[in-house]
């Protein structure tokens, strides 16, 4: 191969052939050693030499080109372009005076919040180690449709060409918000393409409705143990986050009607799987919840983050939007897709969409089109379908692997319900076990884990627990993380001593 002798490709390194050669053809062009004006080899030949598919050699020489190393002239060849030098960066540290800021007494008061701070010193333990990881929220790369989803962007690139890559309509792209109301109407949700609003994610969808509900001093009810990110999201708005208790059937009706509503402003609920709990509020409550909501003229908004995540072929009961068009509606195909689109939509009622779409477009000006476009033709081809048949029986694997491992290592004190939906299971600790105590021991065994004390809303405690995510690990590893977090709560369980008076466990400060 002349100059090009030394070319490596190797198939093990998980860096595709073509940018293997992309990138060692660049860099001697850069060096000099293929000088402006060398001929490179025929594609066909080049691919004989380095036992490689003639295409990937094609790929490699385009890429090239686009980059302006080479340029191919027909019936000539490929020849090696002149390369501008690169720009002269100073290399000396230059003596620029050490000043600083004061920005302790400059910041917002919303990055001391204690939901912030509970994250980040949870976050800052859990680094630079191997974990048995049951906190991540996230499916696992293995299973993301990275092929499907390719076939749709490049389609979407060659057909919609530039028009793929404008800013967005304010309110989302027609096609993907009419396809959004097709599939909502196969869960008898009866909505309107105008109702439809394209988020970043429903993060943003969440802020939105915080920053149009939200007053500083407004009160938002939420479920005792919730998302944090929406205890983040209304603590910034400068709102008070009170916790509804309930039980395994949903928020008490009683304690709604009991509460003073002054200033109450929305309703906060995850119907289908709570999260941290993966409490699913049954039919009668969902009817009664919505009708305290009309008698107290208070909004209730409706998180659907697991939606199509059925793991035992049962259906939920209907949804609160399906109940009521007041509903303040949300999703995202973060979890049963792929985490990075940060694709999420938003229905509202149209008195409050109209003054919440003005704010969606003064804070981002639209959500990517390219990847609207992408997810739209991923729908409309029926990949969706497809990808749940094949991640579905996956989940249920690794959900009954966790539970297996749960069954065999537990302490029979500490119990938990069988999650029929969604990608979390909540382990119910006794009041005498502290849930940043049970993940410290969890964590010195290598298991991370969710404790409880994240999901509190402000005014009182939830319910003691941990939150277990099955997602994310292999069913291997969850049956040893089972193991690993079974030795890490006996341990605690005695730690406890008994009470000589009433036989039960006494807390000791643990």
């Amino acid at each position: 191969m002349g100059r090009l002798a030394g070319v490596k490709l190797e198939d093990d390194n998980g860096i595709p052939l073509y940018r293997q050669l992309v990138d060692q053809l660049s860099t001697r062009i850069r060096s000099g050693a293929l000088p402006s004006g060398y001929k490179l080899p025929p594609t066909r030949e080049l691919a004989k030499d380095l036992n490689i598919h003639r295409n990937t050699v094609v790929r490699a020489f385009e890429e090239l080109s686009a980059l302006g190393f080479v340029k191919s002239m027909v019936g000539r060849g490929t020849f090696v372009a002149d390369v501008e030098e690169a720009p002269i960066r100073y290399t000396e540290t230059l003596d620029v005076p050490q000043r600083s800021l004061p920005w302790d007494t400059l910041v917002s008061q919303a990055t001391e919040l204690e939901t912030v701070q509970k994250i980040r010193r949870i976050s800052q333990q859990v680094r630079h180690r191997e974990w048995y990881n049951l906190a991540r929220m996230e499916p696992p790369v293995s299973l993301f449709p990275v092929e499907r989803f390719r076939h749709c962007i490049d389609h979407v690139l060659r057909t919609q060409k530039g028009k793929a890559l404008r800013y967005a309509p304010r309110e989302g792209l027609e096609r993907l918000r009419t396809l959004l109301v097709d599939q909502l109407a196969t869960k008898g949700i009866p909505v309107r393409v105008e109702d439809v609003m394209i988020t970043t994610g429903s993060q943003q969808g969440l802020d939105l409705v915080a920053r149009a509900l939200l007053d500083p001093g407004d009160t938002i009810l939420m479920q005792t143990a919730t998302y944090t990110g929406a205890l983040g999201v209304f603590s910034a708005s400068g709102a008070r986050s009170i916790g509804v208790p309930g039980d395994d059937d949903g928020p008490s009706i009683e304690f709604l009607h009991r509460l003073n509503t002054n200033r109450v402003k929305g309703f906060y609920l995850m119907p289908d799987v709570c999260n941290p709990t993966g409490v699913c509020i049954s039919e009668k409550k969902r009817e009664k919840i919505i009708e305290w909501s009309h008698e107290r003229g208070i909004p209730l908004i409706e998180d659907d983050y697991a939606s199509d995540m059925e793991l035992d072929d049962e259906l939920p009961p209907p949804a609160l939007r399906a109940l009521d068009p007041e509903v303040i509606y949300m999703g995202t195909f973060s979890k049963k897709l792929i985490p990075a689109l940060r694709v999420g939509y938003l229905i509202c009622p149209q008195a409050f969409h109209k003054r919440i779409l003005p704010m969606k477009h003064a804070m981002d000006l639209g959500t990517s089109v390219l990847i609207q476009q992408a997810l739209a033709e991923f729908l409309e081809r029926g990949y969706m379908r497809a990808h749940l048949k094949q991640i579905l029986p996956e989940y249920k694997k690794r959900r009954d692997a966790l539970e297996a491992s749960l069954t065999e290592n537990l302490p029979e004190e500490i119990t938990w319900n069988h999650p029929k939906r969604g990608p979390l299971l909540w382990l119910k600790l006794p009041q005498y076990i502290s849930p940043e105590e049970a993940f410290e021991e969890a964590r010195r065994e290598g298991v991370l884990v969710n404790p409880s004390s994240l999901h509190e809303a402000t005014n009182q405690r939830g319910p003691n627990g941990l939150r277990l995510v099955f997602l994310h690990e292999e069913p291997e590893r969850l049956h040893e993380a089972g193991k690993r977090l079974g030795q890490a709560l006996k341990r605690l369980c005695q730690r406890v001593p008994v009470s000589a008076t009433n036989g039960e466990r006494a807390f000791n400060g643990i």
